[in-house]
């Protein structure tokens, strides 16, 4: 089976009409996208947007052969014109299935928000999803058998990245499935910012024109298994680390900094960053970390290394210069040792946050200046243990490794 794109953007396209942001400013040439349309086999086509002809003619097809038009969200505006030669449009209801006469079979599937989705199963066995922008499949069960998974998904990865985590909780989506982003918007600078976005998501985006073969998934963008995520305060570096496992179910959030019982400002700085995260994910607050990076199981996101040694500077006295001379040191050398040992040994997906504080102001106190030095060499000690290390400033993540 094979599938030609004929838009990847969202229903307005991108750049939006009139719109002043940046994105839109720098989304020209192949980065300008029309609304998301897809041409399967020259025989089917979802989503009919304006200029489909033309579209097809530059990626060397016709419409000529389509049988079949489904929309599969609604539209705004006025009526679209169908090109002559193609069938009506329609949407079919939920759960109900056609076959095509090529020997395509198509099967509406149901979301959580105004659209339809569309199973297609080609005459080859193989099978591929499209969802509408800002759906994701409602009343999926878990257990899906590995003969339901689909070998490619065309979603709304930026603005619903929710929705493949839920297929991949019940097994629709697997390793080798092809996940491409589709309904494309302003969300998301363009270029390499959009593509480490969903590289990290085990997706990817493919220029307008593409013509893609279903199953073929030796481009399908491996998902680092452990990365580092360093920033300054604010610096939106939780965010990003958070970002990168939005598109995953099961989560282990692992929290280093305590309740701190009494401190209404933490406790708010808490609640902040719970509301954020999917609800699907749960909650660990601990220090030992290297138990956790032991064992097989869900990513982990570890926020953050600073609050960790803190606690571990803590434990071996390391304020006190006299214990921290009589072997208060030594000691914080193994343990910083022992949990980069344990990020190298893991198997699990990790993503790790730290604090990059040796850019700033000198501390003025002995204790700061011994803090902020152990910080950089435990930066140091596991980013060499990663196969991403990313650097947020102002919110923007700069690749430094991978």
């Amino acid at each position: 089976m094979e599938v030609t794109l004929l838009g990847t953007g969202a229903p307005a396209g991108l750049p939006r009409p009139d719109c002043p942001c940046a994105v839109c400013a720098t989304s020209l040439g192949v980065d300008a996208r029309a609304a998301t349309a897809v041409l399967v086999d020259g025989a089917l086509l979802l989503d009919l947007t304006p200029g489909a002809a033309f579209a097809a003619a530059r990626a060397g097809h016709s419409l000529s052969g389509v049988g079949q038009v489904l929309l599969s969200h609604p539209h705004d505006g006025p009526a679209l014109e169908v090109p002559a030669g193609l069938p009506h449009p329609g949407r079919v209801p939920d759960g109900r299935e056609l076959t095509q006469l090529t020997g395509h079979r198509v099967r509406a599937v149901a979301m959580d928000a105004p659209g339809t989705g569309y199973a297609v199963t080609g005459p080859d066995g193989l099978r591929l999803l499209y969802l509408p922008p800002g759906g994701s499949p409602a009343g999926l069960e878990e257990g899906t058998e590995p003969a339901e998974r689909y070998d490619m998904v065309l979603a709304d990865v930026v603005g619903r990245p929710d929705a493949l985590a839920r297929l991949r909780e019940v097994g629709a989506v697997g390793p080798t499935t092809d996940v491409i982003a589709v309904h494309l918007d302003h969300d998301v600078p363009p270029g390499a910012e959009l593509r480490r976005r969903l590289a990290a998501a085990g997706a990817r985006a493919v220029p307008d024109g593409s013509t893609l073969a279903v199953g073929a998934y030796e481009d399908v963008p491996d998902v680092p298994r452990r990365t580092l995520v360093l920033g300054g305060a604010r610096s939106g570096k939780s965010v990003e680390a958070e970002r990168r496992l939005e598109s995953f179910p099961d989560v282990l959030y692992v929290a280093t900094g305590g309740s701190r019982g009494g401190d209404t400002e933490w406790a708010a700085r808490v609640a902040a960053h719970r509301d954020r995260r999917p609800g699907s994910w749960r909650t660990a607050e601990t220090c030992d970390l290297v138990p956790l990076l032991g064992v097989d199981g869900p990513p982990l996101l570890i926020d953050c290394l600073s609050l960790w040694l803190t606690d571990a500077m803590d434990s071996v006295g390391a304020w006190d210069d006299a214990e921290w001379a009589d072997g208060g040191e030594r000691a914080l050398r193994a343990r910083v040792a022992e949990l980069a040992g344990a990020v190298r040994a893991a198997r699990r997906t990790v993503v790790l946050v730290s604090n990059e504080v040796g850019s700033g102001i000198v501390p003025a106190t002995a204790s700061g200046r011994r803090y902020r030095d152990e910080l950089g060499r435990l930066n140091a000690a596991v980013g060499a243990e990663c196969e991403q290390v990313v650097l947020v400033v102002a919110g923007q993540a700069v690749v430094l490794r991978g």
